[in-house]
Formats: structure tokens, C-alpha cells, sequence
């Protein structure tokens, strides 16, 4: 593993418990019945222990990290390899379905141009391509581990820029025809899964390109061999260069003690691929939405996660985080300004006998 992604993993340090615990006192204290805010309060501890309780949330970004994928070319999606160009300008731009969130509730939104497959760098985008996207996984790999290693460490330095530039909260998207393809062996080859468990119809495909994905998938794993023990040895051979980066992103926001928020099935396959070199990660982040990919709930199982929205999304391109943004904001303004009974002057002790109710205690109690 390159030293500068092993340093980056050695630093994710465990959530601040003794933070948490003065966040849980005052959720106690707050004029109201106990956990009768649900998992706004849960999420007010989580980001406590991340960043403190002071923490500064104004300021979100979406980061898309675009790249195309040589597998798009082997009739396993219905869109043409052209509309990952096409579509990450649009999202920069703010014209796509992210943009309009993004700019509907205050986001900032970078795309990053990790490897679409174009003959110059792109208006509006940043220029961070490792290839002009990866190969076929029908045919070899996708990528060699230099290649996958350097995408890690690229998203990580988005999430590095975004810190410098006074970013308190980050959400992770992508744009790259043919990426449910990759994000499915990805997940088949970390959960030693059959492709018929992981693969689902992604942005609209019929019934004979869902069976020829699932074979693709499948026999790319049985040729490659991909390390279920390694994932970036998985990223590497099954996945592409959008993965990677995002994979490279959380660990980020984990060794930069930012809270970090989840779209839909792709991105939550990179989450799963940071939590695999470094299960504090998971401690970080926040899922947006359920997407209604069939695999997306195997991975939050297995993460110890639950989305907050269910919206049947499945668009992608960061589009849940925006709006995941808001409820964040929402969780952290309650925890600092609303009144305690202390300030309204209400004698609390009728509370005293439901709040050790662990049924009334939420998932950070």
C-alpha cells in the first residue's frame, strides 16, 4: 500500500466519547420529552464527537468526482459513455438534478474529473484525471493498483481542499456511465456475493442487459481474482476511477474529523470500500437516502448505518446530500439554541422514570 494512503488511515482517530457524553447530557436537558426529537439528536452526538460542539455546518459541499468506465461499452447500460461528459458539465454548471439541490439548499457542489475519457480538460471541472477512463472489466482489469492508489489519494485531497477553503460538511457523489456495473462486482467481490445479489437495473436497462451485467460481473471475479481481504486490490481489478476517489474522500473526512454524508448505491459502495481499510471511517458519515438499488441495504448492514430519507432515489450524481444538509443543520440549531427546562424555569423530575427507557434512547446513547 503507498505510505502516504497507509499515514492517512493510521490517522482516523475513534469519535470524541467525552464530547459525546456532555452532547447527551444536553439532549437530557433540552425542554422536552426524552428522544421526542428522534434522530436529530442522535445526529447531534454523532457530530459532536466528530468535530465538537461548536461545530460549523454552514458550509456544505457536494464533491462528484466524474470518470468513465470501460465496461459501459459492453451492453450493460442503456446511456452512450458521451453522457458522463456531457452530464458532469451540467452538473458543475448546475443544470442536473444535483445542481438544483445543491443550489435549493445551499450547497456548494465541485466536480472533479478523475478520468473521463476526453482529449482536454473540461470547463468548469477539476482536473484530477488519473486515464482517460479505465478498461473494460469484461475483457482485464480495470485498472493497475498505481493507478487505483493514485485515485484514492486524489479524492483525498479534494476533501483536504474543501477543509482549507472553510468546508464543515462534505457529501460524496459521482457521474460515470456504467458505474453500477463496477459498484456491483466491487460489492459481489468485498462480500463474496453472486452478481445476481449485487446487480440491479441502475439508471434503466431491460431484462436481457440485467443478465448480461450479471455475467460480466460474474465472470470478470472468477478471471481476476480480486482479494475480498484487500479492497484495493477489489478497486483496482472490478471497480473504476470514481470509486476509488471516493474512497479516497471518506477516508479524508475521517482523518480530518469532518462529518461525511452518503448519496445512493454507488457512493455507498465506496464508503464500504473506506470502512474495509479503516472501520472508524464509518463513525464519519451519514446516509442520505435509501436508494432503491436492491444491494444498497446489503451495504448498510454491513456499515451499522441507517439512511434517514426514503424518497425511492436512484439518481445519483450526490443528489440525497443537499438535502441531507438541511437536516443536519436542523439536528445541530436545535442542539444549540433550543431552551433547557433550567432556562424555562419548568421542574423536570415527572421525566426522571422513562429516561433510562432505552426504548425511548437513540442509536448514540
Amino acid at each position: 500500500m503507498d505510505q502516504r494512503i497507509s499515514s492517512l488511515i493510521g490517522s482516523i482517530g475513534p469519535l470524541d466519547e467525552a464530547t459525546m457524553e456532555r452532547a447527551r447530557a444536553r439532549q437530557s436537558a433540552l425542554a422536552k420529552p426524552p428522544h421526542s426529537l428522534g434522530r436529530l439528536e442522535d445526529l447531534s452526538i454523532q457530530i459532536s464527537g466528530i468535530c465538537g460542539e461548536d461545530a460549523d455546518m454552514t458550509k456544505g459541499r457536494v464533491i462528484v468526482f466524474a470518470a468513465d468506465n470501460g465496461v459501459a461499452d459492453e451492453a450493460v447500460t442503456s446511456a452512450p459513455k458521451s453522457v458522463t461528459r456531457i452530464q458532469a458539465m451540467n452538473i458543475a454548471r448546475g443544470f442536473s438534478g444535483a445542481g438544483v439541490l445543491c443550489r435549493q439548499f445551499g450547497a456548494e457542489c465541485e466536480v472533479v474529473d478523475i478520468g473521463i475519457d476526453w482529449d482536454r480538460p473540461l470547463p468548469g471541472l477539476v482536473d484530477s484525471r488519473i486515464r482517460r477512463g479505465t478498461g473494460s472489466i469484461a475483457k482485464g482489469p480495470a485498472l493497475t493498483r498505481d493507478e487505483a492508489e493514485r485515485a484514492i489519494l486524489a479524492g483525498a485531497e479534494a476533501v483536504s481542499r474543501a477543509r482549507e477553503q472553510g468546508i464543515g460538511l462534505i457529501g460524496i457523489g459521482e457521474m460515470g456511465i456504467g458505474n453500477t456495473t463496477t459498484s456491483s462486482a466491487v460489492l459481489s467481490a468485498l462480500m463474496e456475493l453472486p452478481a445476481s445479489e449485487t446487480a440491479g437495473r441502475g439508471g434503466g436497462i431491460d431484462d436481457e442487459m440485467l443478465a448480461n451485467k450479471i455475467a460480466i460481473i460474474d465472470a470478470a471475479i472468477a478471471r481476476l481474482h480480486p482479494d475480498p481481504g484487500d479492497a484495493i486490490d477489489v478497486l483496482g481489478k472490478v471497480g473504476g476511477l470514481d470509486l476509488c476517489a471516493m474512497t479516497g474522500a471518506y477516508l479524508s473526512v475521517a482523518a480530518n474529523r469532518m462529518p461525511v454524508v452518503i448519496d445512493g448505491f454507488i457512493s455507498a459502495t465506496a464508503a464500504l470500500c473506506a470502512a474495509r481499510l479503516a472501520p472508524r471511517a464509518a463513525d464519519y458519515m451519514i446516509p442520505s437516502h435509501t436508494s432503491i438499488e436492491k444491494a444498497y441495504a446489503l451495504i448498510m448492514r454491513k456499515l451499522g448505518l441507517k439512511p434517514m430519507l426514503t424518497l425511492d432515489m436512484r439518481l445519483g450524481e450526490g443528489s440525497g446530500c443537499p438535502i441531507a444538509f438541511s437536516i443536519v443543520r436542523a439536528a445541530m440549531a436545535v442542539y444549540r439554541d433550543m431552551a433547557t427546562f433550567e432556562d424555562l424555569s419548568i421542574d423536570d423530575h415527572y421525566l426522571d422514570g422513562i429516561r433510562d427507557d432505552r426504548r425511548l434512547r437513540g442509536d448514540f446513547a
